[in-house]
C-alpha cells in the first residue's frame, strides 16, 4: 500500500535574521556591562557578566527574528498570515527596485515585513475583496525563491 499523506514539509522558510553588522554592534554592549561591574567586585565577575550579555542579547534578536514560510497554501509572515489563493503574482525586487518598493513606492494601504539589511523584497498584490490590505511587501533574502514558492502554491 502506498502512503498517500500529504507533503507538509514548508516548501520556503527563511528568519529574517539581523546583519552581523548589527549582531555585532549589539555584541558590544557586553564590554560596557563589564566596565559597570569592575568597581563592584572582581574582574573575573564583570568579564563573565558581560559575556553572558552580550550573549543574551544576541540569542534573543536571533530568536525573535520574524519567520518567512510557504506552506501548505499559506503565507506566513511574521506573525500575520493569508492563503496563497488571496494573492496575485508575485514580484520578486532588489538593488534600485526594492529600494523604491521599500521606500517612496510603498503602498499605504499595504501589509509590510520589512526588515534593515535585508536587500530584496517580494511585492504580492492581494486579490481577496474583503480584505482591507491591497498588497504584501516582505523583505527577502532570496526574493526569487520566496516568489516562485508563492506562486507555485497559488494555483
Amino acid at each position: 500500500m502506498q502512503n498517500i499523506a500529504r507533503d507538509t514539509r514548508p516548501r520556503y522558510r527563511e528568519r529574517l535574521s539581523p546583519s552581523l553588522r548589527l549582531l555585532a554592534t549589539v555584541a558590544l554592549a557586553g564590554p560596557m556591562v563589564s566596565l559597570i561591574f569592575i568597581p563592584l567586585g572582581s574582574a573575573t565577575v564583570a568579564l563573565i557578566i558581560g559575556a553572558a550579555v552580550s550573549a543574551l542579547l544576541v540569542v534573543g534578536l536571533v530568536a525573535a527574528a520574524p519567520v518567512v514560510s510557504v506552506e501548505n497554501g499559506v503565507l506566513r509572515a511574521g506573525r500575520a498570515h493569508i492563503e496563497t489563493r488571496h494573492l496575485g503574482d508575485p514580484v520578486a525586487l532588489t538593488g534600485d527596485a526594492a529600494r523604491q518598493a521599500r521606500g517612496p513606492g510603498l503602498p499605504a494601504r499595504g501589509w509590510h515585513l520589512i526588515r534593515g539589511g535585508i536587500d530584496g523584497v517580494v511585492a504580492v498584490p492581494n486579490t481577496d475583496q474583503d480584505d482591507p490590505v491591497d498588497t504584501w511587501t516582505i523583505s527577502s533574502r532570496t526574493p526569487d525563491r520566496l516568489a516562485a514558492a508563492i506562486a507555485r502554491t497559488g494555483d
